[in-house]
């Protein structure tokens, strides 16, 4: 007869069982608390702006159309929709000095890293806003922006996904009312599926597209800050032999 380890709810049938649940409720103990630190610590953060929805809503996000006096200059401002950790923002940071970046998630204990990386590199040209991608039209004033970057972002493949896919018209609109003239989108990603759909709705809007490639790392002239700067999980997809896609475009 075997021995069973119970919990209030739960019944184990193995010792192993009981400590390996035991060991996730602690990991979702360290990693809910590492979340409440970091949420903290960016609250310190010069470089992270957090508005509430509701401020951004009823139009009081102070930084609107004044995104020059929080970087102190009038250099251009280029956007990543969904950053992460900030990988991308802060290399790109480094690599163009004479440019503003701004990382964009709703998820502050992800770009927290970025953050802090960039405090720690003496970053002056870094900012990151936690807020919904969806509301990027009242966050940034009329021809404010000069670029923007969407990195390996969920294709949302689902049809009834579709309203959240960050390439779809509604979202066109949006950049297209915060990009200067002759702004660029740039869309990387490790989903054929996305990178499809997105080349047919350009096609279709009679929108210009600049450049595309199915796959950067097997084509010759890729553009090089697509192929130097790797994310982490980008560099998971290459291990796997994945081809990761790039497309160019305007939107207006």
């Amino acid at each position: 007869m075997g021995f069973f380890y119970k919990t209030k709810e739960t019944t184990f049938k193995t010792k192993g069982d009981f400590l390996s649940f035991a060991r996730s409720l602690n990991f979702n103990y360290l990693g809910s608390k590492n979340k409440l630190k970091r949420f903290k610590e960016n609250e310190t953060f010069a470089n992270v702006i957090q508005p509430s929805r509701e401020q951004i809503v009823s139009s009081n996000f102070e930084l609107k159309g004044r995104w020059a006096s929080h970087f102190g200059n009038a250099h251009p401002i280029v956007l990543e929709l969904g950053c992460g950790k900030g990988e991308y923002t802060v290399a790109l940071a480094k690599r163009y000095p004479e440019k503003n970046f701004i990382g964009i998630d709703i998820k502050g204990a992800r770009f927290w890293r970025g953050a802090k990386s960039a405090i720690a590199e003496d970053l002056h040209n870094v900012a990151f806003l936690r807020t919904q991608i969806e509301l990027i039209d009242l966050l940034f004033g009329k021809h404010e922006v000069a670029e923007i970057w969407i990195t390996f972002p969920d294709p949302q493949i689902k049809y009834k996904r579709t309203k959240h896919r960050l390439t779809n018209k509604a979202f066109l609109e949006k950049y297209a009312a915060i990009l200067e003239p002759n702004g660029l989108v740039n869309l990387k990603t490790d989903s054929e599926f996305m990178h499809g759909y997105t080349l047919g709705l350009l096609q279709g809007l009679n929108l210009e597209i600049v450049y595309s490639n199915h796959d950067i790392y097997k084509n010759h002239g890729s553009p090089k800050e697509v192929i130097e700067i790797q994310t982490f999980y980008e560099n998971q997809y290459l291990k796997e032999d994945k081809p990761i896609t790039y497309i160019q475009f305007k939107v207006r």
